[in-house]
Parts: structure tokens; sequence; C-alpha cells
């Protein structure tokens, strides 16, 4: 049985996420005011639906209580979107993602009991602030309480090391995820350079120049780790 979801609001971010979903095998209900956005992902989707998604009315007909989550992306006005996420609870859907921009709406979706905020604007200042700050670092998922997934460059003092000597969980207090590993292939007459999934490393393997390090854990424990090692 097809997972069902619904979409409001159908700016770039909205329909991204509709078409993803509905590429993934879901069923998905695109809602938005704006005759226009309906009509353009019309195709893409299982239902297209033009509505007022702060008239309680209007979303209730929809049968919204059905689907397994509502994703509210209404980026033209905060107060509305306000307003059509407390309509949706008012309604009893099981479960509410909203968007968030910038920190104050982030803590007032909080205060809402919203079941999942989603911040793509802070997320992309952070991975730009933590690239300009740290050449290394390829991408960074900033988590609840400090905490981040990196993507950084293998510092320059433990190559040639193994994950057991380096000490990461010991002395970083960090753990590994993955490696992507460089590997090198000919594209006509120049040299293509790509990066793959090694898998689950163990205390031998060792790092390697160009590799990708891919760490979970706090981020003072993850700059600590690549200033002590640049």
């Amino acid at each position: 049985m097809n997972n069902k979801f619904a979409v409001i609001g159908l700016g770039v971010f909205g329909s991204a996420i509709a078409r993803k979903l509905s590429e993934r095998g879901a069923d998905v209900m695109a809602i938005d005011e704006n005759e226009e956005r309906v009509q353009l992902i019309s195709q893409d989707v299982a239902f297209a639906v033009q509505l007022d998604a702060t008239n309680s009315a209007a979303l209730e007909s929809q049968n919204l209580k059905e689907v397994d989550a509502v994703v509210v992306s209404i980026g033209s006005s905060f107060q509305e979107m306000l307003l059509c996420v407390f309509q949706l609870q008012e309604i009893g859907v099981k479960k509410i993602i909203a968007r968030a921009q910038g920190a104050v709406q982030f803590k007032i979706l909080e205060k809402m009991d919203v079941d999942e905020i989603l911040s793509p604007e802070l997320e992309v200042a952070n991975n730009v602030a933590e690239q300009l700050t740290n050449p290394g670092v390829k991408m960074c998922l900033q988590l609840p309480d400090d905490y981040e997934i990196i993507e950084v460059e293998a510092p320059s003092k433990i190559i040639g090391r193994t994950l057991e000597d380096i000490g990461l969980r010991k002395k970083y207090n960090l753990n590994m995820v993955t490696v992507l590993k460089k590997t090198v292939t000919k594209d006509g007459e120049e040299d293509r350079t790509e990066h793959h999934i090694y898998g689950v490393p163990g205390p031998n393997s060792t790092v390697s120049e160009g590799d990708i390090l891919v760490l979970f854990g706090l981020d003072s424990d993850v700059n600590r780790f690549i200033e002590i090692n640049a």
C-alpha cells in the first residue's frame, strides 16, 4: 500500500518535495491557491488541488486526516502558514511538517508543537559558513543539541594512519560513519576523479590522501579534530 502525503504550497521547495515523493511511489496531493502552480504540477502527482489553505472547510473537504503526513511550505506569508498549520491541527492531521524561514519562525513553530520543522535556509547558511571557515568541509548537516554529521577531506596529519591509531572515539569523541574513497578513472583523454562509499570502516582501515571522512559528533569535537590534524 502506497504512502499518502499532501504538500501545501507549491513554490520551488514545495514542488520539489511533491515531485520527489511522487517519484518514490507515494500518492501525493499537491495544494496551492495559485491555479498556474497547480496546473504545472498536475501531471507529476496523483492529485493537484487549487484551494485556500487557510480555509478550514476547504482543507477538511480533502480528507487530510487520511494522509500519513502534510508538508506545509507556504513561503509567501508566514501568517497564512501559521493559520494553515493551526487548521490542520484542528482537523486532526496525523503528522505536520512545516517549513521555517529563519530562527524566529522556527521557534514559533516549535511553540505550536509542530511535529517536524524544516529550515533549508538555515541549513544552507550553516553549510556555507562551515565550508568558508574549514575549506576541507564538503557537507555539514546540523542536528539538535549541537551535534552534526559532516563530510570533511582527510586532514594531512592522519594520512597513512589506521583508524585505531587515529583514535577518533577515544581522543576526539567522534564516530566514523563511513569513508568516501577517491578513485581516478579515464574519461577519454582526461582523468575523472570520483568518490565512492567504502562501507563500514574497521579499526585497521587506513586513511588515504583524498579520502572524505563522514563523521558524527559535537560541533566542538569536530572542529577540534580538524584544527589539531590540519
